[in-house]
């Protein structure tokens, strides 16, 4: 019997009595992240990187049962020790490693090899099976230096600022909003506006000592006078697009930062203004590099281009297979 097996409630380790990532409430969950996809509310109890539970208490409430470990240190659950590891993907994300007499598997969660001041690098971990996602599993996945990223980023803001309008990037709560913080660090000190939303999970990566520009949050003004954004920087979540808020801003160029950016014709069927080619999930020579890295004669695939990437694999004399998931949207913190 397979050290991991596939449930209708997710991921399953009945040697360790947990699971991975859950989709359904379970007795007790192992999370690798914090982003919606993978870390669900209503478990019994949880366990996660030191680094993410931070981030789980914000999403789950101070009531949720949630236990944290330093990567690397290794506990014994029923009869097979699990240790967490960085992933590099957002604060606290974690590779699981699962040791049995049988042999070694990781879960690698989301992951990325870029380097990001927001979070611990990636490190790889040697294993017999590996479990990876497959978010940007194709070979026209292939991101650009962040610098050269954040520099055009600037510049699309510089041009707003000269034409008067307010440039609005839309981007995601857990991650994106962080590393676009420390990362345009490095080119201006000026405050960055942000959407309500953003403020808790800031707040949390602030609390765990990640260095970001200074914020100023949107917010409702009562009477006549009205603030104006023309010539500013607003990140907010995908969610405001279209909505009441964004009235407020005045003359609007929009963008969204994501890897989904990298095709064309998404970037025309999303209407932005302007797509950045910035990500935090791996692309296609990051997933094969970290195949290699890991040295596992076997490898499992899931999350987004699942089935391209196995082939591949298997082609090349991987043993290779594809794990379900329930989660079929949009990438959650591309």
């Amino acid at each position: 019997m397979p050290l991991l097996t596939e449930t209708s409630s997710g991921l399953w380790c009945a040697a360790g009595g947990f699971h991975i990532d859950p989709w359904e409430p379970v007795e007790r969950a192992l999370i690798t992240h914090a982003h919606g996809d993978h870390a669900r509310a209503g478990s019994a109890a949880y366990l996660c990187a030191a680094q993410s539970a931070g981030l789980l208490r914000r999403r789950f409430g101070a009531d949720a049962r949630i236990e944290a470990i330093d990567y690397g240190r290794t506990v014994t659950l029923g009869s097979v020790q699990v240790s967490f590891h960085p992933a590099g993907h957002v604060l606290g994300s974690a590779q699981i490693r699962i040791e049995s007499p049988d042999g070694i598997w990781v879960v690698a969660g989301d992951y990325k090899r870029a380097a990001d001041p927001t979070c611990t690098p990636f490190e790889p971990v040697r294993c017999d099976t590996f479990v990876t996602e497959s978010t940007f599993g194709l070979p026209i996945y292939r991101w650009d230096d962040t610098r050269t990223v954040i520099d055009d980023i600037t510049s699309w803001w510089r041009g707003n600022a000269d034409a008067g309008r307010t440039s609005v990037m839309f981007c995601y709560t857990i991650g994106k909003a962080q590393r676009l913080l420390a990362e345009l660090a490095r080119v201006t000190d000026r405050a960055i506006y942000v959407h309500g939303m953003m403020l808790g999970m800031i707040d949390a990566y602030r609390d765990a000592g990640v260095a970001m520009l200074p914020i100023k949050p949107v917010i409702e003004k009562t009477g006549r006078a009205k603030p104006s954004f023309a010539g500013e920087l607003v990140l907010a979540p995908l969610s405001a697009r279209g909505t009441p808020w964004m009235r407020r801003l005045g003359d609007v160029s929009d963008g969204f930062a994501s890897g989904l950016m990298r095709v064309r014709g998404v970037r025309r069927q999303r209407g932005f203004d302007r797509g950045f080619v910035l990500s935090d999930h791996a692309d296609w020579p990051a997933l094969l590099q970290t195949v290699e890295d890991t040295g596992a004669p076997r490898v499992l695939t899931t999350h987004g281009h699942a089935e391209p990437l196995a082939r591949y694999l298997s082609e090349r004399g991987l043993q290779s297979g594809i794990i379900r998931t329930a989660w079929e949207g949009e990438p959650s913190g591309d």
